[in-house]
């Protein structure tokens, strides 16, 4: 069985090696668009391609697109690349599905001017940030862009958000007599051993949500995450942080009765485990609601820079955006695509339930988060 997308796995061994396969990038990557416009490299629009159509056709030239971190049980997109093939003949080579966001940041670096190096990138929002600041992305605005809300992206296109979803908690409810519903729950002694996460919040985006809101669960804000590391400090000292990482398989096995994930992810889950017998339910937690968005990314040194920009148009247009809520995520042109009708109704009304509005943390914010918890996690759940 395929795992989820940890995104905590660590550095992982195959981007070790990534040195070894060294390779010029296709020749593709230099040549400008017929019809005269700016070099695929650089192009900032599909109009700089002279139209959409004149980007189709430089993808089809190039025929390759290279991703890694995208499991196919995460935020559906099995089938988002299943589709995007089918409907432009563009052959994806999906690697290391189970890679942490930074260790899509180390590929990006690792394996420059190589053929193996990732056109594209989906990261949580912190490295997202991060990896701009570092100068590894190409500015590119797709065709919706206005579209998408203030916030939600970077000025020029280095990072725009796609999909997100809230931080919840999910359990197997035939091994859990109580399924605990908040951060405070957690740390009841019925709970010992049992309480994991998708990954090493150092690394993780979900897994870094995680702390976020415990933070927000325990008097913290989005300018003070130290809360959230005081409260896993406590989880640890109580025994009941669980370290495995949260993957269908640990959950099939028993091994994490009690996951905090996205919500997609634990929605995800719970048809999957049912046809295996196990109940999994979600709860978003009532002391910690903490929304937050994944973001698209293209690699400046990208060896496919055409499908690259091709796969981003394809991600935000209103059948990628559906694709999304088909996993139970919730794709950033939603309320959009309510107002107009475009959105797969079906599809909205069987993600889990929260009330209110989110609200989001700033780039700075994150970024300053980011900073504290990398300072701070391994203290707080050593020993």
């Amino acid at each position: 069985m395929l795992t989820p997308r940890a995104r905590a796995a660590g550095v992982l061994a195959a981007l070790t090696v990534a040195t070894a396969a060294c390779g010029a990038a296709p020749g593709t990557q230099t040549a400008k668009p017929e019809g005269g416009g700016a070099d695929a490299r650089t192009a900032a629009s599909a109009a700089d391609f002279g139209g959409f159509d004149k980007l189709v056709e430089a993808a089809k030239k190039e025929g390759n697109l290279h991703v890694i971190a995208l499991p196919p049980d995460w935020a559906n997109y099995g089938e988002i690349i299943k589709s995007f093939e089918a409907k432009y003949g563009i052959k994806i080579e999906s690697e290391d599905p189970d890679a942490a966001s930074a260790d899509e940041i180390n590929a990006v670096k690792t394996r420059k001017g190589q053929d193996r190096a990732p056109d594209v990138l989906d990261l949580g929002q912190s490295f997202a940030i991060s990896g701009a600041k570092e100068g590894l992305f190409a500015p590119y605005k797709v065709q919706s862009f206005d579209k998408i809300p203030e916030g939600q992206k970077e000025a020029t296109g280095l990072w725009t958000n796609d999909y997100g979803g809230y931080v919840s908690i999910g359990c197997d409810a035939k091994k859990i007599a109580t399924c605990p519903t908040s951060f405070k729950d957690l740390l009841k002694s019925e709970y010992k051993g049992k309480v994991a996460m998708n990954g090493n919040p150092t690394k993780s985006g979900s897994a870094f949500a995680g702390v976020y809101a415990a933070a927000i669960a325990n008097g913290g804000s989005f300018d003070d995450i130290a809360p959230g590391l005081e409260f896993f400090k406590k989880l640890k000292a109580a025994g009941n942080y669980n370290p495995v990482e949260t993957t269908p398989a640990t959950i099939e096995k028993g091994e994490t009765q009690i996951s905090i994930d996205w919500d997609y992810n634990n929605a995800a889950y719970a048809p999957q485990m049912a046809a295996k017998g196990i109940d999994w339910k979600v709860n978003v937690p009532s002391d910690g609601k903490y929304f937050q968005m994944y973001a698209q990314a293209i690699n400046k040194d990208a060896p496919h820079p055409a499908a690259a920009r091709l796969w981003q148009e394809y991600l935000y247009s209103a059948e990628g955006q559906n694709l999304y809520l088909k996993g139970f995520a919730r794709p950033v042109l939603m309320p959009t695509m309510t107002a107009d009708g475009s959105i797969d109704k079906t599809a909205a009304e069987k993600l889990p339930q929260v009330e209110g509005t989110p609200t989001f943390p700033t780039p700075e914010q994150v970024d300053a988060a980011k900073a504290k918890l990398a300072e701070g996690w391994d203290a707080a759940v050593s020993g």
